[in-house]
């Protein structure tokens, strides 16, 4: 008992120093400023034209911004005039002009409306407007077609254009991939003399060699040297494996030996043939001799020769060696195949950290971050939304997706004494939001809130909530609606488990109209959770009310 007399006392005080605030806000503000508003007619025929003028005096250091935008609902602006500017000494007369225009019949108010000066607001008082209907007379006027239906631009999205240049840059990314990696590039000069058995490419060499200027310019040396290279070459690859590296007497001492052991059928002819050659070539490299050129090109002639002779003195190639032969290329072939691949997921990883890092100092990498893991709160954020009114009187709101009725079953007993609308929306374990408005059939002299609102907290506790924390602050809507606010923070139920609770934060916004209607905006969201949080707060700054004219 003590301890709620406190929590009201604690209440009271926060209630009072709220009140006590707000007044000396306001004083501040009339200090610095005074607002006047008037209209050139307060009745109006339905779609006739209101000039509604706003006069500010303020001083000329201050920073006065008038509102803009459909913020005179139900009236819509036709026109917004320029501010006409009165300077005397230094004080400023500011005059803003708007053109406001209604088609219902029936008796409006033009809702109160905030100004903007410096770090504080002004709001404007509300004036009451008729519009009456027009007077038709049904047998004279005459029948008219019904006029074609218009086509509405559909809003922009540029979902399209980003998926758009998504496919440019893949296909640009694929293209040189392929043009630099996958691409069966045309193969050099050099890279087709490789490719050629091992006898067609010495031939080859040979060819070209009797071709060649080397004996024209009498260059014995390059001429000897393509020469012996050509010989030694066919006979690494086919006869000794070590013809390259070997010496000339090593050489000609190996293919001895492979002739005694009857390894291959050379003749004495062949060898000596051989050995003379080399020798001669390595006095040409390293003696400096010179031979004539005639015997140079005998000795050409002879290489010629002794390769073709030991290409028939060679066994045909076995079964063996032949599914040895093809089995090496079709490891080579796939040892290319690995390369490419590799480089192809190097070129796509190489590209995506580009992008990333591009995307994360521009956006920042969090965003990023959120945006490739499908952020449930970021999507929630940015869905394009849908504003609308509910209830009546009127609540306009904007909301992520249209909030759907649902129904309130009231106790037989109160059936009769009160009507309750409700209309719903809930992205599960992220936000909520409730929107009630309560009419009683009796008009009462005054609608205590505070019970209100102790009925939503409480619903919230048989929902599971548990430490429930509250504050109430005054709260005015864009058009100057005024309620309270109660808000704070509680843990809610994690609904896989019932013994698990996420923190969460709540907002009970809750307004009166006529002494009778008792609207109220009940909205809970996840903590730690920026997106969900600017998702709230846009709601709650997008709030609006109408009262409710008889």
């Amino acid at each position: 008992m003590n301890r709620k007399m406190k929590d009201k006392t604690s209440k009271t005080k926060n209630l009072k120093a709220a009140v006590l605030g707000g007044f000396v806000l306001l004083f501040s503000c009339s200090l610095v400023a005074q607002v006047t508003t008037t209209v050139d007619t307060t009745t109006i025929k339905i779609g006739e034209q209101i000039l509604y003028k706003i006069q500010m005096e303020t001083d000329t250091t201050n920073l006065v911004v008038f509102p803009e935008g459909q913020t005179f609902s139900p009236f819509e602006v036709n026109e917004s005039m320029p501010v006409d500017t009165i300077i005397n000494q230094n004080k400023a007369t500011l005059i803003k002009k708007y053109g406001l225009t209604l088609f219902d019949s029936g008796s409006y108010y033009i809702p109160k409306q905030k100004i903007q000066l410096n770090n504080n607001t002004v709001f404007t008082d509300s004036l009451k407007i008729q519009v009456n209907a027009v007077q038709v007379d049904t047998t004279k006027q005459g029948l008219y077609n019904i006029k074609p239906l218009l086509e509405v631009e559909k809003p922009k999205n540029n979902t399209l254009i980003y998926m758009a240049i998504a496919l440019c840059l893949l296909a640009l990314m694929a293209l040189l991939i392929y043009r630099f990696i996958w691409r069966n590039k045309p193969l050099t000069e050099e890279e087709k003399i490789a490719l050629l058995p091992p006898y067609d490419r010495a031939k080859l060499v040979l060819k070209n060699l009797e071709d060649s200027k080397y004996l024209q310019t009498e260059n014995l040396k390059e001429f000897y040297s393509e020469l012996t290279f050509a010989l030694r070459k066919y006979l690494d690859e086919k006869v000794y494996d070590r013809a390259l590296e070997s010496t000339s007497d090593e050489l000609v001492f190996r293919l001895q030996v492979l002739k005694d052991a009857n390894q291959i059928k050379l003749s004495s002819e062949t060898i000596n043939n051989i050995e003379s050659i080399l020798k001669r070539a390595d006095l040409v490299k390293f003696a400096k001799s010179k031979p004539d050129i005639e015997l140079a090109k005998i000795d050409r002639i002879t290489i010629d020769k002794e390769i073709d002779h030991v290409k028939e003195l060679l066994p045909e190639p076995t079964e063996e060696e032949k599914r040895l032969d093809q089995q090496y290329r079709e490891e080579q072939e796939r040892r290319q195949k690995r390369k490419k691949r590799m480089r192809t997921a190097g070129a796509v990883a190489a590209l995506l950290l580009v992008i990333y890092t591009v995307a994360g100092i521009k956006y920042g990498f969090t965003y990023v971050n959120d945006t490739l893991t499908a952020h449930q709160g970021k999507k929630l954020l940015e869905k394009t939304w849908v504003t609308s009114e509910y209830g009546f009187p009127p609540i306009h709101i904007s909301t992520p997706e249209v909030l759907k009725r649902t129904e309130v079953q009231l106790p037989e007993e109160l059936k009769d004494k009160m009507k309750m609308t409700s209309y719903s929306y809930e992205k599960k374990g992220i936000l909520t939001l409730v929107l009630s408005t309560t009419t009683i059939a009796q008009p009462q002299d005054s609608l205590d809130l505070s019970l209100a609102i102790e009925g939503n907290l409480k619903t919230l506790e048989e929902k599971g909530a548990k430490n429930i924390l509250t504050k109430n602050d005054k709260f005015t809507t864009p058009n100057g609606a005024e309620g309270i606010k109660t808000y704070g923070s509680l843990q809610l139920p994690v609904e896989e488990n019932a013994d698990r609770y996420t923190n969460a934060n709540y907002a009970i916004l809750s307004f009166t109209s006529n002494n009778k209607v008792i609207q109220q905006i009940v909205l809970t969201w996840r903590d730690h959770d920026k997106y969900t949080a600017e998702t709230a707060e846009r709601i709650i700054n997008s709030l609006e009310l109408q009262e409710k004219t008889e």
